[in-house]
């Protein structure tokens, strides 16, 4: 398990780690938070892209509660590999925002449903 400053650092490290060029147009930076959220659907969100209308910014932000929830019991390394996949997944959305492509919005729509899918066949339709 990582504390929040862990996983603050982590998360700075693994920003370091890739292009600059990825953070263009990123101008409210990332940011780890402490809430623990979750959609209309009771799924836990890890991580978030906002854009800002009248183009007053883009940032994303990871929710180190949410993280916590879905994978506190992870080994520091497992944790840190977790949380490079969530920043990953939030930048591919702004990269593919820039482009004006929803590729993986849409595919993440579909995972949701899926998920969903299964959840009630395996609940009997009791949630």
């Amino acid at each position: 398990m990582l504390t929040f400053e862990e996983a603050e650092i982590v998360l700075e490290e693994l920003m370091d780690e890739l292009p600059q060029e990825i953070f263009k147009g990123l101008n409210c930076g990332v940011s780890l938070r402490h809430e623990t959220l979750y959609d209309a659907n009771g799924l836990l969100i890890l991580g978030q892209y906002h854009v800002q209308p009248y183009g007053l910014g883009r940032f994303v932000t990871i929710n180190y509660g949410s993280m916590m929830a879905a994978h506190g019991y992870r080994t520091p390394q497992e944790f840190r590999e977790e949380l490079k996949e969530v920043l990953h997944h939030e930048l591919v959305h702004h990269l593919e925002s820039l482009a004006g492509d929803r590729s993986l919005e849409k595919k993440d729509a579909e995972d949701v449903a899926e998920m969903l899918h299964k959840r009630h066949n395996f609940d009997g339709g009791q949630w």
